[in-house]
């Protein structure tokens, strides 16, 4: 199988590994797409954006802002399949029914970034065959875990797991004052870990997320409502919170033990 890899990011630097296919990179950067065959292997190699060479498959690695234009742009270089790994499915998979109709289609979005690998991988299937099978065999045989899914699912999953959850870690990065050494409680250490984490990353995919997915707008709304509160509106809001999260344990016996570890002044 001889794989087209559209992106010569840090993504598509991974898919060309975990594929154990012969790879080639196109990217915008000649040197990344050199940089990246080189990271994958001797038998990688790179071509032009424009050549109108062809290939059993062409993954479309580029980020979520350009997949549907480099779809519509590299969709007949596709011999058998095209996938993409843009972290958006639903845009990215209508473009393929119309670019690439009588193709196999999928969009797999990896939850996690590619120096952790291997993880768990969203898959949504527009239209399976035998290649997209032999693909995800190869990513299992790599340690990968598919999570069988839909485009509209998994968008409206990445609101809370990805937009809303980098807004919330991002905004306490950016309100959170210094404190001295040993002031530290369990849950500012975990948060602390959390904005350590995302700032490590890349700026652009983290605004390609917040322009894609909405959920920011929400973790805003509920900050400004605890910001806001009286002591009894924010009991209410907390309850409220306890009863989303830990649903029938979140009784009365557990809220007034709550209740009264805050007031000893024992708030974590």
């Amino acid at each position: 199988m001889d794989v087209l890899i559209v992106g010569a990011g840090a993504m598509g630097t991974w898919f060309g590994r975990a594929t154990d296919a012969t790879v080639t990179f196109a990217d915008v950067d000649e040197d990344a797409a050199a940089r990246a065959a080189a990271a994958v292997g001797a038998d990688a190699g790179t071509t032009g954006l424009e050549e109108i060479d062809s290939y059993d498959v062409v993954c479309l690695a580029v980020p979520m802002g350009h997949v549907v234009d480099a779809i519509a742009d590299h969709a007949d270089r596709a011999e058998r399949a095209i996938v993409d790994v843009s972290g958006v499915m639903g845009p990215p998979l209508e473009a393929m029914a119309t670019h690439a109709p009588d193709l196999e289609r999928a969009s797999f979005h990896p939850l996690f970034a590619p120096e952790r690998a291997p993880g768990s991988i969203a898959v949504a299937s527009d239209n399976p065959g035998p290649t997209i099978d032999a693909l995800l065999e190869r990513l299992v045989a790599r340690g990968n875990d598919p999570l069988e899914t839909t485009a509209t699912e998994h968008d409206e999953a990445m609101e809370t797991v990805q937009a809303a959850t980098h807004a919330a870690v991002l905004s306490f990065a950016l309100a959170a004052d210094s404190v001295p050494d040993g002031f530290e409680t369990p849950i500012y250490d975990g948060l602390s870990q959390l904005a350590e984490q995302v700032t490590e990353g890349t700026p652009r995919v983290y605004a390609d997320i917040q322009q894609t997915f909405a959920g920011a707008e929400k973790v805003a709304t509920a900050a400004e409502r605890i910001a806001d509160a009286d002591p009894t509106t924010l009991e209410s809001l907390y309850r409220q919170a306890a009863e989303q999260w830990h649903g029938d344990d979140a009784d009365g016996s557990a809220t007034e033990q709550t209740t009264d570890e805050t007031d000893g002044g024992h708030t974590e």
